[in-house]
């Protein structure tokens, strides 16, 4: 979830009134297909309260069509006795302190809105697949994010300054923790809008971070998509709801790839 920290702390320092919630949660989905391979692009939220009931008809049932599912990343869980792990390369960059501090309050306010990593749609989306036999890999590797954030530019991971007299603990939890509850019921109908907010506001607050988490990524993906688009079957990529939103997003680099995509709910 570290890609929207920044954003959730900058849009902190201005939230804005959250639309009413729909009826039941349709996170957004869309499509890309030609003759003999479609390729669903899910938007995910990696920590969720768990009272959400996202994954159920044109989600569920475009996953199981599916005969593979692609994460941004894997990240190595609690490893069984006697299996052997990949050693990461140490950071030849330390990250800096204040972004270090605004990781560890976003995930305190995630926590506070009872967010938990184990109810991200991508643990979920994982878990099922595994259990299902369904092949899973990533688009990138973790050392390649661990890098990114290592090189994060200081000024773009400071927390928004409270108001004077208020202490920074709760000014700063307080606004993360609704920025983190508005991304997450955005999320649950399906707006794009927020993100694309909070994605503006980071762009502009420092663009060599958004360039390093959302441009270039978006990027690489969707020459990853393209390469894909070249085998037959269908197959389900889930990357976090950021990257398909905003004039930088996967999908518009998939359409400047003359590959159009369509929205599925």
């Amino acid at each position: 979830m570290v890609n929207l920290l920044v954003a959730a702390a900058l849009a902190a320092a201005s939230p804005v009134a959250a639309p009413a919630p729909a009826p039941s949660d349709q996170p957004a989905m869309f499509v890309v297909r030609d003759a003999d391979t479609t390729i669903y692009i899910f938007g995910t939220f990696h920590a969720l309260d768990g009272r959400s009931q996202w994954f159920g008809n044109q989600v569920r049932s475009a996953f199981e069509q599916s005969d593979e599912l692609v994460l941004e990343t894997l990240v190595p869980e609690r490893p069984m006795p006697g299996q052997l792990t990949a050693p990461l390369r140490a950071p030849s960059v330390t990250p800096s302190a204040s972004f270090l501090a605004t990781t560890r309050l976003a995930i305190s306010a995630g926590r506070a809105q009872g967010m938990q990593v184990a109810n991200g749609a991508d643990m979920v989306l994982r878990h099922v697949a595994e259990a299902e036999g369904k092949p899973v890999e990533g688009l990138e590797t973790l050392q390649l994010q661990i890098d990114m954030f290592n090189h994060i530019p200081a000024s773009a991971a400071a927390a928004p300054q409270p108001r004077a007299g208020q202490p920074v603990e709760s000014g700063s939890m307080d606004g993360l923790s609704k920025a983190m509850g508005d991304m997450q019921a955005a999320w649950k109908r399906g707006d794009q809008s927020v993100f694309v907010r909070m994605l503006g506001q980071l762009q502009k607050a420092s663009p060599e971070t958004y360039r390093m988490m959302f441009t270039e990524r978006n990027q690489r993906w969707a020459d990853w998509i393209r390469a894909r688009m070249q085998s037959p079957g269908t197959v389900f990529v889930a990357v976090g709801a950021g990257h398909l939103a905003g004039p930088d997003s996967l999908l518009v680099r998939l359409a400047e790839r003359g590959i159009p995509s369509q929205r599925v709910n």
